[in-house]
């Protein structure tokens, strides 16, 4: 049983990486471009795509193995001194190997397959020759057949609303740098976008989803809403509505087996595989875009929600630090004073000692009453500061309950404005629903009367056609009766010129 090696792709010196749907490429060959926007440098490039199809030998000896590599280069050398821009493999099996290539031009194609198909290749270590065939790839895109049969068969969507019949495109693989505002920038714009496929026909509007922050998270939070890819700043989704169906026609038209061509001021030019289809999700529907708005202002009154809370959270824990910090300094200020106290006292006592010594026994009975006293008046006065301590405690106390009620009561109100907010939102929501529904109501009382009104001119119209008929029936009656009269009258005073005539001829010759 033979063995193959690993797919593996080959791609011209200067390439940006290896060949993929998403990457961009340098070209050497510019002539069958065709301008999209002059201001942006971009341009369309036929896709010259050729499939190479290499039947394999029968292996008898096992060990044996055939090269996916070995047979692209006898390919490349049977081509050269053309060269593929492109060349890997699709598929392959015990029977055959697929390639798929790419040239520059269009007019390549038939070069090379004039050179490839019906050929024959001859490997290292195998007596059979390979066979080759060669045929140009054909690129599948939608025809106009496909969205009307997609859209009449369509039964949630309503052709007389944009976004639901055909004239949006979905178009995946635009480089970010190439429809940025100025060269450096690499976010694409919707004003440039727009702007370079408003050749077609006029745009309605343009969607770059990774350019709303919350997208991904409403895409991911809710599955009627697409999901687009993210992971990459160097290449964006977008969707383009056009204003007419012509624009959204001619698009498709313009783009059907087309790559994305640019132009830099050096004259180096770089093209990028793009997919292009008829959007058949309604995603610039009116219905869409509210859902989206919808889930983006609830994603935005969380955001704004959870960073109130942080902020109440920080100040509650500056008021508390605060709180420590007074509570530290007053015991410290506690601390010194008693300290200040016990040196007063043992200077005191000291003096009262040396004081002692000098005087007689009674004068320190005396002193020792003193003392006593003393004692109890610094016990009083130690009992009176506790007192007044703890009433300052008691008042700290109630002015931070205080300050705690009076943040609550406007958080409260707080959160009673937002409700209105809120509820009022709703209500003017509700009235806009309202004005759409008698807007809609009132262009359906208007058509009808129209219609009523077409039907009564039509039916006034065929009245009259009919009265002009009688008429002209009767007066064309008239005109054969009068005829006729007037037939009769002649006819009558022929007869009666007649009969005069004859009595005169009768009367005349009975005279003679």
């Amino acid at each position: 049983m033979h063995q193959y090696s690993c797919h593996q792709s080959f791609s011209k010196p200067g390439y940006l990486g290896n060949f993929n749907k998403m990457a961009t490429q340098a070209c050497g060959d510019t002539t069958e471009a065709t301008e999209l926007s002059s201001l942006q440098r971009l341009y369309l490039k036929p896709v010259a795509k050729l499939g190479v199809h290499v039947t394999l030998p029968e292996i008898k000896v096992a060990g044996v193995s055939i090269s996916n590599w070995e047979v692209m280069e006898r390919l490349k050398s049977m081509v050269a001194p053309d060269q593929f821009t492109v060349l890997k493999v699709v598929e392959s099996s015990m029977e055959f190997i697929r390639f798929e290539g790419e040239t520059d031009t269009k007019s390549l194609i038939t070069k090379f397959i004039s050179k490839l198909e019906g050929k024959f290749m001859k490997l290292s270590g195998f007596a059979e020759p390979l066979k080759v065939r060669a045929a140009e790839s054909k690129m599948k895109f939608p025809t106009a057949h496909d969205w009307n049969s997609f859209f009449r068969e369509a039964e949630s969507l309503d052709e007389r609303n944009p976004g639901e019949r055909p004239d949006t495109i979905h178009i995946k693989g635009l480089p970010c740098k190439w429809f940025g505002n100025d060269e450096s920038a690499n976010k694409p714009s919707e004003e440039v976008l727009a702007s370079v496929f408003s050749r077609f026909g006029k745009i309605r509007s343009v969607d770059i989803p990774i350019l709303d922050p919350y997208r991904q998270k409403i895409s991911k939070g809710n599955s009627e809403f697409q999901t687009f890819y993210y992971g990459s700043h160097l290449h964006f989704d977008t969707f383009v509505q056009y204003s007419q169906y012509q624009g959204f026609s001619n698009a498709m038209a313009a783009l059907k087996g087309m790559k994305l061509m640019y132009i830099s001021e050096e004259g180096r030019a770089a093209t990028a595989n793009i997919q292009v289809d008829f959007d058949k999700s309604g995603h610039l529907s009116a219905k869409n875009i509210k859902k989206r708005d919808q889930e983006r202002q609830k994603l935005i009154d969380m955001e704004r929600k959870e960073e109130e809370r942080k902020q109440r959270e920080r100040e509650e824990e500056e008021r508390r630090k605060e709180l420590e910090r007074l509570e530290k300094e007053r015991k410290e200020a506690e601390q010194q004073r008693l300290l200040q106290e016990a040196i007063r006292k043992k200077e005191e006592r000291k003096r009262a000692r040396e004081e002692k010594k000098r005087q007689k026994r009674a004068e320190r009975i005396r002193r020792e009453i003193e003392r006593k006293e003393m004692i109890k008046r610094l016990e009083k006065e130690r009992e009176r500061k506790e007192a007044e301590r703890k009433q300052c405690a008691k008042r700290l106390l109630l002015e931070l309950l205080q300050r705690i009620a009076t943040l609550k009561e406007q958080e409260e109100e707080e959160m009673r404005k937002l409700e209105e907010e809120r509820k009022k939102r709703v209500q003017e929501l509700e009235m806009l629903r309202q004005m759409e529904e008698k807007k809609r109501k009132l262009e359906e009382e208007e058509r009808r009367r129209e219609d009523e009104e077409r039907r009564k001119k039509e039916k006034l119209e065929e009245q009259e056609k009919e009265l002009r008929d009688k008429l002209i029936q009767n007066l064309k009656k008239m005109e054969e009766r009068r005829d006729k009269l007037k037939k009769e009258l002649l006819q009558k005073q022929i007869a009666n010129n007649t009969r005069k005539l004859t009595s005169f001829v009768s009367n005349t010759c009975t005279g003679k």
